[in-house]
């Protein structure tokens, strides 16, 4: 009975939790179905499959580039990152020199800075490199944002890897860039695929650089793109337009997520268990 009581009180917890973190988000779904006044109704199911907020949002701006621009620039965040990551992180876990924990520190606490502390500098910077207003200044922006955490956490990873596998790997004459490249990449990758989907979320959802650093509307994001989507006043507010990218730009991050679910759960296991 005990048992049964425990299950049952779990699985409450469970759906409560599940209820009160995909509610906005169906609510999101439901108004982006609703034009008009009807937006203003408290309803919990679209009356109607109305199209028009999303054709609106394609059709009367370039919403279509700006998502383009966020795919392109979280893309190459994510692989700039992960190289860097993956080689910063063999040169501080398998490396020996003095000032490994100072600079493992420092980038620690680069991570601790919030943006409007760097914004000022990261500006002029982009502008004297002739960034402003491109994407490539973007990513060289998000890349701040990412690549703290990405070297800290390969770091922490590649730690827990076995000395004996270096070892063979020189045995047989392997270089540096090989045993990082045929040894460790493989065993890294339950780390790196969440890390990497951290990293693509981070650069995605990003939106004080990204507003900061571009003019022109073929250079936005989607969070600039839906942001600027707003009318004269607080009552003219597309809503329904604002709901229906609000879901277009979920949706890639939930099918990042259910395609490299197991990834995510052995990245996330990995270390637990020792045997």
């Amino acid at each position: 009975m005990r048992r049964l009581a425990a299950r049952l009180g779990f699985t409450l917890l469970v759906a409560a939790i599940a209820l009160f973190a995909l509610f906005p988000f169906y609510y999101a779904i439901v108004s982006s179905f609703r034009t008009g006044t009807e937006l203003f109704v408290p309803r919990l199911w679209p009356e109607r499959l109305d199209l028009t907020n999303y054709v609106q949002i394609f059709t009367q701006q370039a919403f279509g580039l700006n998502l383009l621009n966020s795919i392109i620039v979280a893309a190459v965040v994510v692989v700039v990152s992960l190289f860097l990551g993956l080689t910063a992180a063999y040169a501080l876990a398998r490396v020996r020199f003095r000032g490994r924990v100072p600079i493992m520190m420092l980038i620690l606490g680069v991570s601790m800075f919030p943006q409007i502390a760097v914004l000022s500098g990261l500006f002029e910077l982009v502008r004297f490199l002739g960034l402003y207003d491109r994407l490539p200044g973007l990513m060289l922006a998000n890349l701040i944002l990412t690549l703290p955490f990405t070297v800290w956490i390969l770091t922490t990873f590649m730690r827990e890897l076995p000395k004996e596998l270096e070892e063979a790997a020189i045995a047989d004459g392997a270089t540096p860039g090989q045993i990082a490249r045929l040894v460790f990449l493989p065993l890294l990758i339950p780390a790196m695929v969440p890390t990497g989907l951290i990293a693509f979320i981070l650069a995605w959802n990003e939106f004080l650089f990204a507003f900061t650093l571009t003019l022109s509307g073929e250079r936005r994001t989607v969070p600039v793109a839906i942001a600027l989507l707003s009318g004269a006043s607080r009552q003219e507010l597309p809503w329904g337009p604002i709901m229906a990218a609000s879901v277009v730009v979920t949706v890639p991050i939930v099918v990042l997520v259910l395609i490299f679910q197991r990834k995510i759960v052995a990245g996330l296991t990995a270390g637990a268990l020792k045997g």
